[in-house]
C-alpha cells in the first residue's frame, strides 16, 4: 500500500470532505456567533444603561425639586425631610455609574432606591409615578 492509486486519492477526499466541511461550517458558525453576541451584548447593555441613567436623572431631578418646596419652611418635620432628601442626593451623585462593570453598582442602586423610598414616605408622595406618567401623554405643549 505505499504507492496509491489515483481512484483512491479520490475516494479518501470524497470520504474527507464531509469532516472538512463540517469543521469548516464550526469555524464559520462560531465566528458569526460570537459577532452577533458581541451585538447583543452591546445593544442590551446600551438598553440597561439608558433605564439606569434615566432613573438615576429622575432622583436627581425629584430631589432637587422638593429641597426647592421645603427651602422656605423651618419645622422641624421640614428639616428632617431636606436631611433625607441631601442623602438622596448624595447618594445620587456619588452613584458609581461611570464604571459600568462595577460590583458596587447593583447594591448601590438598591440603596438609592430604599433612600427613595424612605424619602417619599417622609413626603407622603406614592413611590409608583406610573398613573402621573400616563396622565399626562395626552398633555400636549
Amino acid at each position: 500500500m505505499a504507492g496509491r492509486s489515483g481512484n483512491e486519492d479520490v475516494f479518501d477526499d470524497i470520504l474527507l470532505a464531509d469532516e472538512r466541511f463540517r469543521g469548516e461550517g464550526y469555524l464559520e458558525g462560531f465566528e458569526r456567533g460570537t459577532r452577533r453576541g458581541l451585538q447583543d451584548g452591546r445593544r442590551h447593555g446600551a438598553s440597561h444603561g439608558a433605564k439606569l441613567s434615566t432613573e438615576l436623572s429622575f432622583y436627581y431631578g425629584f430631589t432637587i425639586t422638593w429641597r426647592c418646596l421645603l427651602q422656605q419652611k423651618t419645622d422641624v418635620r421640614a428639616r428632617k425631610r431636606r436631611k433625607a432628601l441631601e442623602a438622596l442626593l448624595g447618594l445620587v451623585q456619588s452613584s458609581p455609574h461611570d464604571d459600568p462593570q462595577s460590583a458596587q453598582l447593583q447594591q448601590h442602586m438598591e440603596r438609592v432606591r430604599a433612600k427613595f423610598r424612605q424619602v417619599c414616605s417622609m413626603l407622603s408622595v406614592p413611590t409608583d409615578f406610573s398613573d402621573y406618567i400616563r396622565a399626562s401623554e395626552g398633555t400636549s405643549f
